[in-house]
């Protein structure tokens, strides 16, 4: 089909971008064009080639082959300086990562002028950069209390200021990676209306999701990388969900279904837990919850509400100041994570790389972290190998982890497969109790499905499983019970049929579950 656009009508285009690590073919030849107020939805499997096309784009990256070419002031298209992120930025191309790079001490109106004027400038104009940020704001409906410490501001708010950072330095091209990740469903529509009237006054945005209802919602055009190509370039509007799912991984993608079960006994509980904070603030506040066998206990809530105390809690990491604990109806004594394994937990982390694996350490002694002392793996205290590499071949094999073999070192692995590893090292143990906290973010949707499909089984044998996530459809789509947590107060559980995601999305942000009512006319 001849395209009859203008060539003005673009302001980014790649060509046969082409990127090598080693034997590995991170991008092959790919092209890619992005319109004057348009936006552009990018997808792809974790390894696809995401990242690496926007550390080219971005200056991070040399590419092997092809180049970038960049619309300026003047129009038209010219190519970008390769290898210089400062080059980017003065071509009007800016970006909002998914974890958030602002000083928490510093104020909303700091955080985003920090760096736009010279160090050997004697003093700050911060008159007229409030000028033209209130000028921003009006425009773009990007409102923010500027003199406000950015710590005490939501999540949503702090979003808005990395938004503003970018538009303050003059961006026309906007990357947005992961950019609902962490925004309750209020949050996330507010952020697509502002997205819409953005384009409307010019702007051109790439949006990277995982989240394909939110790519259909919002984008106009949508490129799907597979394996470093390019498999599809597609107008959303001649697409759906179910179509783009299957573009990515090259298969049909099976759909997930939570069976009715009967649950069992209670396995945890915790009785009025107190759990201590920063600054003398508590982190849990009389938490309360029981979770039995075979049910799954959802926990919803925005990052940073008392999240990481309840996961450290119940893995062993940090003791409480008050309340108990029992597993199985006997006390525990908590702050001791090799107890906690010993006792039947299993815990599947939310830093994947920080807490579930050391990098530099082979798969196989990754696989074998939590149990090279028991006799499997141990003899007269020496470590067997070769049975902890036959372990290792096993789970590599069962849990379809996509590596060298046992002897790769972690960090090699993709996020996707290194999930699959703490997945295999957690389950193969049968542990009665799961923490799995954020078990699916950041991964696409092949390794989302395998994820919940192994939490479902351990649901089927009689596990109980915590599921903490950002993911509210994640949530209703695999727990039983669901219950949310805010300014570290946990709520009363909740059936999972008799709530909606708007109203998991209002006590999130520390409503009561009711709908707001309607303005009279």
């Amino acid at each position: 089909m001849k395209d009859n656009r203008a060539p003005e009508d673009f302001v980014l285009r790649l060509r046969g971008i082409t990127k090598r690590f080693g034997a590995l073919l991170a991008n092959d030849a790919i092209d890619l064009e992005l319109r004057r107020g348009a936006i552009l939805a990018l997808l792809g499997e974790n390894g696809a080639g995401k990242t690496t096309l926007m550390n080219i784009l971005f200056g991070h990256y040399l590419a092997d082959r092809g180049e970038v070419l960049v619309a300026g002031l003047g129009g038209g298209l010219a190519p970008l300086r390769a290898g210089s992120p400062s080059a980017a930025l003065d071509a009007g191309i800016g970006m909002v990562h998914q974890h958030f790079t602002l000083a928490d001490n510093l104020s909303a109106f700091e955080n985003i002028i920090l760096g736009t004027q010279s160090l050997f400038r004697p003093w700050l104009d911060r008159g007229s950069a409030r000028r033209k940020l209130e000028k921003l704001m009006a425009g773009s409906g990007l409102n923010v209390d500027l003199d406000a410490a950015v710590g005490v501001l939501s999540v949503g708010e702090r979003q808005r200021i990395e938004i503003l950072k970018a538009l303050y330095r003059g961006a026309r091209i906007l990357i947005l990676d992961e950019p609902t990740a962490v925004l309750t469903p209020q949050e996330a529509e507010r952020l697509f209306e502002t997205l819409r009237r953005l384009v409307a006054q010019g702007l051109s945005i790439v949006f990277i999701s995982h989240k394909l209802a939110e790519v259909m919602a919002v984008s106009q055009r949508v490129v799907v990388l597979r394996k470093g190509k390019v498999v599809a370039d597609l107008a959303t509007a001649e697409t759906d969900a179910a179509h783009l799912a299957e573009t990515m991984v090259g298969r049909a993608i099976p759909k997930t279904v939570r069976t009715a079960m009967a649950p069992g006994a209670v396995i945890l509980e915790l009785d009025k837990v107190r759990v201590a904070g920063v600054h003398g603030r508590p982190a849990l506040k009389d938490a309360s919850l029981s979770l039995r066998a075979h049910e799954i206990l959802g926990i919803a809530g925005v990052s940073g509400n008392g999240q990481v105390a309840l996961s450290n809690l119940i893995c062993g990491l940090q003791a409480p100041e008050g309340g108990a604990v029992s597993l199985h109806g006997q006390a525990v004594a908590l702050g001791s994570p090799a107890g906690m394994v010993a006792a039947g937990v299993g815990r599947i982390p939310e830093d994947r790389l920080h807490d579930g694996v050391v990098g530099d350490m082979a798969v196989w002694e990754n696989l074998a972290l939590e149990d090279y002392r028991k006799p499997a793996f141990s003899r007269a205290s020496f470590l067997r190998r070769d049975a902890a590499r036959a372990h290792a071949r096993q789970s590599i094999e069962d849990f379809d982890v996509r590596c060298p073999g046992p002897e790769a070192a972690t960090r090699l692995l993709s996020g996707g497969n290194v999930q699959k590893l703490i997945l295999a090292r957690v389950l193969t143990r049968a542990p009665m109790v799961i923490l799995a906290n954020q078990p699916s973010r950041g991964l696409d949707i092949g390794a989302v499905t395998e994820v919940h499909r192994r939490l479902l089984d351990a649901r089927a044998r009689g596990a109980g499983i915590i599921l903490i996530s950002e993911d509210l459809d994640e949530l209703l789509a695999l727990s039983d019970r669901v219950a949310v947590l805010h300014r570290g107060v946990l709520s009363a559980s909740m059936a999972t049929e008799e709530v909606t995601i708007r109203q998991l999305g209002l006590m999130m942000a520390g409503h009561d579950r009711q709908e707001p009512a309607h303005d009279a006319a």
